[in-house]
This record gives structure tokens, C-alpha cells and sequence, in this order.
């Protein structure tokens, strides 16, 4: 029933993404984050499709000191069974506009039917910040050697950390909201719902795998040599969703970012029909064209150029200008 896709999945990016704040272990569930003693700073961005808001604000501790958090807004998706409740129970029905057979009108639903989503990030680092600020885009066209002497030494030096990947991984955290793994530690993966979908409509249909390898970053660190793993992602993962929600394969957009959101190989399983952000040409790579790819060519990844889009304030891009790459 949503007309959008919500946002990428908001770990890291981290892209990405979307997708849940990083966790150092296992352990008591956290205080819930004082929404209401929020400072309000700058709205970041929003986004009329996806019905959302990025927010900037601060939380000041009681000795005074503020700490920056990014707050973002969304409206869920309709669910099915509630939309008889919804107009049978609304609040308010206002008129905005009549012509012949074609009105529009304000509905205002009651307090229990107006859920929005809020994901948090706090603390939030000036990376996040930027991540979320609107900005222009650029397509920047990578080869091999780009990547060796610009993008690879860039991700090197940066210092987000992936343990809550691991923690995943490792079943210290969202172990109860695993749909399927394999064990395998070459050509295992953990497959498991994005948090931008409620698990309840198929046409927002999004899923994550995580590799169990560590030694991963991205696609350019695919070779022949990982094609065991990457079709027994397709193969299982296809599988368990046909299995656990009903969707066969043909229904599927199964895909890899290019650059990812955070640096651990990762695989995208969304429906088909879903609008989902990072879905589009310029950044997408769909698994089985990638299996094809390397089955003709086993470096492929290593010897082709590869086009992504960065935003104005984003540091790699400064890197490809300095460069002289853009």
C-alpha cells in the first residue's frame, strides 16, 4: 500500500543503506532516547516522496554538555487490515478543494493511527551530519587504478566502525530477527529484515545479507574465486524469502551498492516493484549480472571502470578533484 520506499537502511553509511545504531554487545535494551529534550538545530533534509524529515538537533547532559543526534521522521506505510478503521475513525474531515467529481480534503486520523517511524542516531558525528544534509550530487567514474590510489587509501583512513555488524554476526544482537543463515564461515551469510520494512507489506519488501567474511569490503574485492559464495546468497536467500513471505525469485530485485554504505560486503533484497533509494543505474549492480561477470572474466571488478555518485561535501570527492579526476 506505500506509494515510496522508505530510506536506506540507516546504520552507517551507512549507505545506506538504509538500514539500527551500532551495538557493542549484547546486553540490558538501552534508556529510550529523551525525544522531548531535544534542541532542535537544522532541518537537514526532506523528501516528499519518501514522507520523511531529517532532522539536526542536540541533547544537553545535566553538567551542561550538548551532544549532537540526527533524528529521522517517516510516515509508515498504510497497513491493510487498519484503512477501515482509519476513515470510520477519523478525528477531522477537511475540505481543501471541489471541482465536479474531484475533491481533496485534510483527513486527520486519530492519535493511534498516526504513527511515524523515528530512527536515531546518537551520538551523531559531523560524518553523519553531512550524510544526511542536502547537497548536490556528482557521478564519478572510478577505474582500477583510481581506486588503488584514491578510494582504497580514503577507506583506509577512515574510522567508522563495523561492530555492529559483528555483533550480528556473532548473534549478540538482532539474533531474533534472523530469517535465515548459514553457518559457513567462506560462504555463509546472515539474511535478515532492513529496518526501513515492518515485515507486514510485501510490497516494501527489503532484506538484508551480511557475509560472514571479513575480508570483503565491496565489489571490487570480488574475484571468481567468491562464486560459491555470492549464488549461495542468491540461491538461499531467494529461497527463504519464497519460503517465509510467500515471493518467488522472478519477484526480486537482488542487488549490490556501488559504494556500499559501510565497508562489509552486503547484498539488497527488495520486491521488485518497491522504489528503493540506491536502487537506480548509477549505483546498483544486480547479483546475477555480477555472478555472469565474473564467470566470463575472474578479475572483472579489478579491470573495469565504475561510476558512483557522491555528494558536494563528501571528503572522497575532494580527493577525485584534487586528483584532478573530476
Amino acid at each position: 500500500m506505500a506509494e515510496g520506499p522508505q530510506l536506506k537502511r540507516k546504520r552507517q553509511e551507512e549507505e545506506e543503506d538504509a538500514g539500527s545504531a551500532p551495538q557493542d554487545g549484547a546486553g540490558a535494551a538501552p534508556a529510550p532516547f529523551p525525544l522531548a529534550e531535544l534542541r532542535l538545530r537544522k532541518v537537514l533534509r526532506e523528501s516528499a516522496r519518501d514522507k520523511a524529515v531529517f532532522l539536526h538537533g542536540e541533547v544537553t547532559n545535566p553538567s551542561g554538555e550538548a551532544t549532537d543526534a540526527v533524528i529521522i521522521l517517516e510516515k509508515t506505510p498504510f497497513q491493510e487490515e487498519k484503512l477501515l478503521e482509519l476513515l470510520k475513525k477519523h478525528t477531522k474531515l477537511e475540505l481543501q478543494m471541489h471541482n465536479d467529481i474531484y475533491s481533496t480534503y485534510h483527513l486527520y486520523p486519530p492519535p493511534e493511527l498516526s504513527e511515524l517511524k523515528a530512527t536515531v542516531v546518537f551520538p551523531a558525528s559531523q560524518k553523519h551530519l553531512q550524510k544526511y544534509l542536502r547537497q548536490e550530487v556528482f557521478l564519478v567514474r572510478e577505474t582500477w587504478q583510481d581506486y588503488q590510489d584514491i578510494t582504497l587509501p580514503f577507506l583506509r583512513e577512515q574510522s567508522l566502525s563495523l561492530q555492529w555488524v559483528y555483533n550480528i554476526l556473532e548473534k549478540k544482537a538482532e539474533a531474533e530477527r534472523i530469517i535465515h543463515e548459514n553457518p559457513d564461515p567462506c560462504n555463509g551469510f546472515v539474511l535478515l529484515p532492513d529496518f526501513k520494512w515492518n515485515l507486514s507489506q510485501l510490497e516494501d519488501l527489503y532484506l538484508i545479507a551480511l557475509v560472514r567474511r571479513r575480508d570483503l569490503r565491496s565489489l571490487r574485492d570480488l574475484t571468481a574465486e567468491h562464486l560459491p559464495l555470492l549464488r549461495t546468497i542468491l540461491t538461499e536467500g531467494q529461497e527463504a524469502i519464497s519460503r517465509r513471505f510467500g515471493v518467488p525469485g522472478c519477484r526480486l530485485r537482488v542487488f549490490l551498492h556501488y559504494q556500499p554504505s559501510y565497508q562489509h560486503l552486503h547484498v539488497h533484497f527488495t520486491a521488485l516493484g518497491l522504489e528503493a533509494a540506491g536502487s537506480g543505474v548509477e549505483r546498483a549492480h544486480l547479483l546475477p549480472d555480477v555472478i555472469d561477470n565474473l564467470q566470463l572474466q575472474p578479475c572483472y571488478y579489478q579491470q573495469r571502470a565504475l561510476s558512483f555518485p557522491l555528494r558536494a561535501g563528501e571528503p572522497l570527492l575532494q580527493r577525485f578533484r584534487e586528483a584532478g579526476r573530476l
